[in-house]
């Protein structure tokens, strides 16, 4: 199984694509999209969209797991404009005929480190451990999305519901 993992932003998103195997998760590809700031929304939105179609063109992932918006944004635009950016790669997903999954970032978190409220750099050096794979210059946005993508997986390996 092949998943594309995404930490969703307007300005950076992170992406991980995952192969499950028989032994470990291996990495095929991590990275970010950055959209232009000066940008008006819908062209950074459009943007995102063009820049991940590609990567779902050429990866052909079987599922897309993604981080759920937080349920207590302290500016509520902010939830807004989140809410944009995830529906875009649902409507990415929906076109490309891939399953969305969405996970709570307690969830993502839990499944790689065992605690749900780990910090972000317990998270990076577990994905680093789990996969091998060097954090050094990796932002958060990477390992985030790795960590996505590692947890639908162990959902679907291991029945994990949490």
């Amino acid at each position: 199984m092949r998943v594309l993992g995404v930490d969703p932003g307007l300005g950076v998103t992170g992406y991980a694509v995952i192969d499950s195997g028989l032994g470990m998760p291996k990495l095929i590809e991590a990275g970010v999209i950055r959209s232009k700031a000066s940008l008006p929304l819908e062209k950074r939105l459009f943007e995102l969209f063009s820049n991940f179609e590609g990567i779902v063109s050429e990866f052909n992932p079987d599922a897309m797991a993604i981080e759920e918006l937080y349920s207590h944004y302290a500016h509520p635009k902010t939830a807004v404009i989140m809410g944009h950016v995830r529906g875009l790669f649902f409507l990415l997903a929906g076109k490309s005929g891939i399953p969305v999954y969405s996970y709570s970032a307690t969830r993502i978190k839990k499944s790689v480190s065992g605690a749900g409220h780990a910090s972000k750099e317990q998270v990076a050096s577990m994905v680093a451990t789990l996969l091998n794979f060097d954090v050094t210059d990796s932002p958060a946005d990477v390992t985030d999305a790795i960590a996505t993508a590692i947890c639908h997986l162990h959902t679907v390996t291991h029945g994990d519901t949490q």
